[in-house]
C-alpha cells in the first residue's frame, strides 16, 4: 500500500460508529500510504442512537478531516427516523454516481457525477425541495422517492401552495422515477407538465391506483406529456406499473 498514488473509496457502514472520524481514517488509512496525492471518500454510517441526548454537528465531522491535504470536505447529518442517525462525510468535488437516503436536509452543493438518487424524509419534500434538487443534481437519470407525507403549509405560508408552482423544475436527464412507495402527492408532482418537466422519462414505478387517480383514468392532458416515452414492456412485477400514457387510440 505504500506505493498508492490515487485511491477512491466509498463505504456505507450499518451499524457501525456513530461518530465518522477522519483521525481514525488518517491512522488506519492515510498514514500507510506516503505517495498518496489522489484520495476522494464517501463515508457513512448508519446507527439507532439510544440517547436523544447525542448531537453531533457538521462542524464535528469535518474538524476531524483536517490531515486531509488539498480536499475540500462536505458532510451530512441525518435522523432519518426518532432514532436514525446517518452520518456522512465526502470529498469535493463529490465523485461517485449514487446518493441513498437523502433528507430535506441536502446542502449547497453541485454534485455532477451523481445519476442514482434516492430521497427519504420522515418529513414530506416540498416543491422548493426539487427546485433546489434539479439545480444540485444536474444530470440525475434515476431517482426514488421514499415518503408517506404530502407537504403541509402554515396559516401563515398556506399562499406559497399555489405561488410554489409558479417554477417548472425539469429533469433533463431523467430516465427512471420510482414513486412507488411515496404519497400521491408526488406522482401529481411529477407527472403534471405544469410543475415538472421529464422530456427523457423512460420508467416509471407507481401503485396503478395512483397512476388512475392522477391521470383521471388516463384522459388527463396535463399528464400525457411526461410519459409519452414511458416504455410498458418493462414491468417487472404486479405491484409496480410501468404504463404508456399518450394518445393512443
Amino acid at each position: 500500500m505504500s506505493y498508492v498514488e490515487e485511491l477512491s473509496l466509498y463505504i456505507h457502514i450499518l451499524g457501525g460508529s456513530t461518530f465518522i472520524s477522519g483521525i481514525h481514517h488518517n491512522n488506519k488509512i492515510l498514514s500507510h500510504m506516503p505517495r498518496l496525492h489522489t484520495f476522494s471518500f464517501y463515508f457513512a454510517s448508519e446507527n439507532t442512537v439510544a440517547d436523544s441526548a447525542i448531537c453531533i454537528s457538521n462542524s464535528d465531522i469535518q474538524q476531524t478531516f483536517t490531515n486531509i491535504k488539498h480536499r475540500q470536505i462536505g458532510s451530512l447529518i441525518d435522523y432519518d427516523t426518532c432514532r436514525k442517525l446517518i452520518c456522512r462525510v465526502f470529498s469535493l468535488p463529490y465523485k461517485f454516481d449514487r446518493l441513498t437516503n437523502i433528507t430535506n436536509n441536502t446542502p449547497n452543493i453541485v454534485f455532477n457525477s451523481v445519476t442514482h438518487l434516492k430521497l427519504r424524509d420522515k418529513y414530506p419534500f416540498k416543491h422548493e425541495f426539487f427546485i433546489r434538487l434539479a439545480r444540485g443534481f444536474l444530470f440525475l437519470k434515476s431517482l426514488s422517492i421514499d415518503t408517506i407525507l404530502a407537504p403541509n403549509w402554515r396559516a401563515d405560508e398556506y399562499h406559497l401552495k399555489h405561488i410554489d408552482w409558479c417554477s417548472i423544475v425539469e429533469y433533463p436527464h431523467l430516465i427512471s422515477l420510482d414513486i412507488d412507495s411515496a404519497n400521491i402527492y408526488y406522482a401529481e408532482h411529477f407527472l403534471n407538465e405544469t410543475k415538472t418537466h421529464l422530456p427523457c422519462l423512460t420508467e416509471l414505478k407507481i401503485r396503478y391506483e395512483d397512476l388512475e387517480m392522477v391521470t383521471k383514468n388516463f384522459t388527463r392532458n396535463e399528464t400525457r406529456r411526461n410519459c409519452t416515452k414511458v416504455d410498458p414492456s418493462k414491468q417487472q412485477d404486479e405491484h409496480w406499473l410501468f404504463g404508456r400514457i399518450g394518445n393512443d387510440k
